[in-house]
């Protein structure tokens, strides 16, 4: 009997050159998680754990070129989209896009941990779209605020904005709550049909969560590639960003990566 062909994984995003988020933490993670990692490269950038030096943003048919390569010949299991690099990109990716039938899992990154801005005013306009499209929304809290331009103070305005962003583009939000204060973090899942879930655990006060938003990301497309439920693919997904977080090897002077290569099982 033939051995069972991990999924395959596309993630689109920019490239980070100390290898703490973007492409580099999503390849480490699908990779973890027992799938077949490719990319497509949007933008490529000079950072480390302190900040955001440069970013010079690819072709955006050179962009849509990757992703038609990908799909054209390998196909994929599922899509997670992360830093976009610019406008013409973003619509680009749309149109590779046009006719795959997996699910795709958008992360909206508008700032790097380092608060560094990583998108500009003309590829947020395009967000909509993308969520439209998208499977899966993954904002924090500031990206949730931007999207629907209002304050999130607790945890029932969160609830609250995670619907309204559902209804409003017909897709599944995974609203996440680290940026509320409270000793707690608590994440909100909703779906196009308005049902929640609810996942909440004690925050980790680290200073090494650089690539959390990517790695997140990258891991529930990853196991919704696996068949998972959305659901248990989040709660698994979340599981795997703590623990990787409790293995950072403590790099750099500012915001740290996270441990991915520790993850060895997840409940």
């Amino acid at each position: 009997m033939s051995e069972r062909k991990p999924p395959r994984i596309l993630a689109i995003a920019g490239s980070d050159s100390s290898g703490g988020a973007g492409i580099q933490a999503d390849i480490k993670t699908v990779t973890m998680l027992g799938g077949y990692a490719m990319s497509a490269i949007t933008a490529v950038t000079a950072q480390n754990t302190l900040g955001v030096q440069e970013v010079e943003a690819l072709p955006a048919k050179f962009v849509w070129k990757q992703v038609a390569s990908c799909l054209d010949d390998i196909g994929a299991d599922a899509v997670k989209i992360g830093m976009l690099g610019g406008e013409d990109i973003a619509r680009g990716v749309l149109k590779a896009l046009d006719g795959f039938e997996g699910p795709v899992v958008f992360d909206p990154v508008m700032v790097a941990t380092s608060g560094s801005a990583l998108a500009d005013e003309a590829t947020i306009a395009i967000f909509g779209e993308l969520m439209a499209r998208a499977t899966l929304v993954t904002p924090n809290l500031p990206e949730l605020e931007a999207l629907l331009a209002r304050s999130i103070a607790d945890r029932d305005v969160l609830s609250q904005a995670a619907h309204d962003l559902s209804e409003k583009f017909g897709t599944a939000v995974l609203a996440k709550g680290g940026h509320l204060e409270g000793e707690r973090v608590t994440d909100i899942l909703v779906d196009p049909a308005g049902r929640t879930a609810s996942f909440e655990d004690a925050k980790i006060v680290s200073e090494h969560t650089h690539g959390t938003g990517c790695t997140l990301s990258s891991a529930v497309a990853t196991l919704l590639g696996h068949g998972q439920s959305m659901e248990h693919a989040v709660r698994l997904a979340r599981q795997f960003v703590r623990r990787a977080i409790e293995a950072a090897p403590g790099f750099g002077g500012g915001h740290g990566p996270l441990g991915h290569q520790s993850v060895r099982s997840l409940d």
